[in-house]
């Protein structure tokens, strides 16, 4: 027997890839800006240099404090807007259809907490996989296609 519960709150991701290596993190309901901002300071530190940032149309985006945080930081941050609406070339939605299908599939979670405990725990075992270079590699090739 299958049960299931549709009154959870939600999990959400944000990701960041390099050509070798991707950097989330998970909250608990929707992602809003002090989070965004939170996530681009931390891959500011576990990325040195300068950074180009891919961002696609999502409204958390375009906010209010995140466009003024990201102006602030001009210095090592540069965004490039994708289209509005185009997952088929942003590499990270790759990452996030392969975590899906093989990482979660088939898994039913009892609560939010071990959806965002599973989650997180498949996220690791990619990052950690001895051909995650040529995984990520794949995404990007992906994106380039269309």
């Amino acid at each position: 027997m299958l049960t299931f519960n549709f009154n959870w709150k939600s999990v959400s991701a944000i990701a960041g890839l390099t050509r070798r290596n991707f950097y989330f993190q998970l909250h608990a309901g929707a992602i809003k800006s002090a989070q965004v901002i939170g996530f681009l300071r931390a891959l500011h530190r576990q990325v040195p240099g300068k950074i180009l940032l891919l961002w696609d149309g999502a409204p958390i985006h375009r906010s209010r404090l995140v466009t003024a945080f990201v102006q602030e930081q001009h210095a090592w941050l540069h965004v490039e807007r994708l289209p509005a609406y185009a997952p088929e070339i942003n590499p990270v939605e790759y990452l996030w259809a392969y975590w899906k299908k093989n990482e979660l599939a088939n898994f039913c979670p009892k609560d939010v907490w071990q959806l965002s405990h599973a989650a997180s725990q498949a996220l690791k075992r990619i990052r950690r996989r001895r051909h995650r270079p040529q995984l990520i590699a794949a995404f990007f090739h992906q994106a380039e296609l269309f």
